[in-house]
C-alpha cells in the first residue's frame, strides 16, 4: 500500500509524513500516520448535489461530472503503475515471514491416537 502521499512522497521515502488515502467504498479521505499506524484525521465524502430544476445546471453537472471521471481514470491508471511493486514488496515481506517461521507438520486425526 505505498501509495503516494500530497507531494508525490512514498512512505519509502519519509516514514514520519503523514499519508492520504481515498477510502474505495465511500469515497472519504483518511490522513495515516504511519508511525503510528492509525489514521490521525478522517474528512468526510462530499454530499450528493439534491435534483436539478434548470438545464444549464444540468449540463454543467455533466461536464463536472466528465472531469471528475477523467481524474478517477487517472488516479487508477497511477495505482495500476505502482501495482506490480506493491505485490512484490508483500511477497518479499510474506517469504521473509514465511521463513522465519518453523515448519510444523499439520495435527492429523490419526496422530492423536
Amino acid at each position: 500500500m505505498a501509495a503516494p502521499a500530497q507531494g508525490g512522497v512514498t512512505m519509502g521515502d519519509q516514514e514520519d509524513e503523514a499519508v492520504v488515502v481515498t477510502c474505495p467504498c465511500c469515497g472519504a479521505k483518511l490522513t495515516v500516520d504511519p508511525a503510528l499506524k492509525a489514521v490521525i484525521h478522517h474528512e468526510l465524502p462530499p454530499k450528493p448535489a439534491g435534483p436539478v430544476k434548470d438545464l444549464k445546471e444540468a449540463m454543467e453537472a455533466l461536464k463536472g461530472e466528465a472531469e471528475k471521471r477523467r481524474a478517477l481514470f487517472r488516479e487508477a491508471t497511477e495505482a495500476e503503475k505502482d501495482k506490480s511493486k506493491v505485490l512484490d514488496k508483500r511477497f518479499q515481506e510474506a517469504l521473509k515471514k514465511a521463513k522465519d517461521e518453523p515448519i510444523e507438520r499439520p495435527t492429523r486425526d490419526i496422530d492423536l491416537d
